[in-house]
């Protein structure tokens, strides 16, 4: 399962940001790395999620509905890799069907610059 690094030490009082992307919602700071779905980018660019969720930690949290209007992600492309093999194991019991596949999913180590609220 792909994981995240982070920098800080859970001070809570980092500014901090809930993105989605790739369908799914991350919560990230200045400074972490996260591996997200695959993004059709080369390592070395930059990127901007402007689907923002929420932006807190400086004691005042604000909400979007769904989206807050006019805030910003920025995060810089460090790799694109493929995580650990999933084994897809199917079978029909007694009746001797086995059929055994695996699966890699692509993936994008990003690490996060900037937060523009």
């Amino acid at each position: 399962m792909p994981g995240r690094a982070r920098s800080d030490s859970g001070s809570g009082s980092a500014p901090y940001a809930i993105i989605e992307t790739g369908g799914k919602q991350y919560r990230v700071a200045v400074g972490d790395t996260l591996s997200i779905e695959k993004l059709p980018v080369e390592p070395g660019t930059d990127v901007t999620f402007d689907r923002v969720l929420m932006v807190g930690g400086d004691g005042s949290a604000r909400v979007g509905t769904p989206l807050l209007d006019g805030a910003t992600v920025q995060a810089q492309v460090e790799q694109q890799f493929r995580g650990p093999k999933i084994v897809v194991f199917k079978y029909k019991a007694k009746k001797r069907y086995r059929r055994r596949t695996g699966h890699r999913q692509s993936l994008t180590r990003v690490a996060i610059t900037a937060i523009n609220a």
